[in-house]
């Protein structure tokens, strides 16, 4: 892994810091306040790229590493966790639909959903299914040329808002193997949506529970075969905890800038905070924090892209680090600002409440440790 960023990615990495800037920054605050989904945001991201940065070429993709897809996520976080967030679950199910739907689907759907006219949520949790995810109980029923889905989905983000459902459902017997995946259309008839859910953070994208009731999807709509829906979805999680963790590390970068600048101009006793040596200290442990995080996202990154059998584990060990790392910084930027990081004119208080969710969602911090003491113990290897 090059730690050094070559001519192509430092274009990304401007390209999406000038995006952030100007499409995000200024609407931020008020899109959080507000509740809004900014649709017209993510056709703009979708302009750039931003839509589909690791999803085929074949559907209009840009096919990009995922190293590389987190610079620009990165950037995007500083300025706005939430909306940010909500990009890379559209381009985790855009990857997906690019890789195993049908070639029927992948050209109805594929481009749309690359450039950002549409957009994709991801179906797995349901009420009583969330860590133990292979419990799921969604049934799909095959039917001659359809199959008939019924049950309900959890914490969906764009629940309601988005066009297409990348759904896990029950064809076969308990446990993982009985799992599929669909690619659902969002308005198909039987699909109601509930209450838009009342969030501590993530309010610029809608969450809504989603129940099914013998809804009719095409059998053509299926990814993959019968049964490889678990695997599918994990492939999935496995950027998706990539993703999250560089959310992560974008706020807390944003936060960490936030606070040397604030430390910078802030007098208290006739001298500025930055020359207060406990002040200094807790600077520096988050910028260490910082940099800890991004390299460890980025090394489970490139062993993601290039097929390590252990990406997994390292995906795993990112999203943990990441998120805890990232949220604490948050905290202690926070804690810098005084009384003006409690208030909402300041950024802080939203930094804080979005990366807080980061260390549940794409699997809890616990179970990533599971998975990372289940590498170390049962298959007797170590990371290296």
């Amino acid at each position: 892994m090059d730690l050094e960023l070559n001519d192509e990615q430092q274009a990304f990495v401007q390209a999406a810091r000038d995006f952030a800037q100007g499409e995000l920054a200024p609407h931020a605050a008020r899109w959080d306040a507000d509740s809004v989904f900014p649709k017209e945001a993510f056709a703009r991201a979708g302009e750039l790229g931003f839509c589909s940065l690791y999803a085929s070429e074949e559907i209009g993709g840009l096919g990009l590493p995922r190293l590389d897809a987190t610079l620009v996520f990165e950037e995007l976080a500083a300025v706005d966790p939430s909306t940010a967030a909500f990009l890379t679950i559209h381009n985790m199910a855009t990857w997906m639909v690019g890789k195993w739907a049908t070639p029927a689907v992948r050209e109805a759907w594929g481009p749309d959903l690359a450039a950002g006219r549409k957009l994709a949520s991801y179906c797995l949790t349901e009420p009583a299914a969330g860590s133990d995810a292979a419990s799921l109980s969604t049934r799909a029923e095959k039917q001659g040329d359809v199959y008939v889905v019924n049950g309900a989905k959890a914490f969906i983000s764009g629940g309601g808002d988005t066009d297409l459902l990348v759904l896990m459902a029950r064809t076969g017997g308990a446990g993982a193997g009985g799992i599929s995946t669909f690619a659902v259309p969002a308005d198909l008839p039987g699909i109601t949506y509930g209450r838009k859910e009342e969030k501590m953070g993530w309010n610029s994208q809608s969450t809504r529970p989603i129940m099914f009731e013998n809804v009719k999807v095409p059998a053509e709509h299926l990814m993959g075969a019968e049964g490889e829906g678990f695997r599918i979805a994990m492939k999935g999680l496995d950027g998706g905890r990539i993703n999250i963790g560089t959310c992560s590390v974008g706020a807390a970068q944003g936060a960490l800038t936030a606070a040397r600048d604030y430390m910078l101009e802030r007098k208290q006793f006739d001298r500025k905070i930055a020359t207060f040596q406990a002040l200094q200290f807790k600077l520096a442990d988050m910028a260490t924090h910082v940099v800890a995080a991004r390299q460890m996202v980025r090394l489970a990154a490139c062993k993601l892209d290039g097929g390590s059998p252990d990406a997994s584990t390292y995906c795993a060990m990112a999203k943990r680090l990441a998120t805890d790392l990232g949220f604490q910084v948050c905290l202690d930027a926070q804690q810098i600002f005084g009384g003006y990081g409690y208030l909402k004119d300041y950024p802080l208080e939203r930094l804080v409440r979005d990366t807080r969710v980061h260390q549940i969602l794409e699997g809890t911090n616990e179970i990533m440790r599971v998975i990372i003491a289940r590498q170390l113990l049962e298959k007797g290897t170590d990371p290296r």
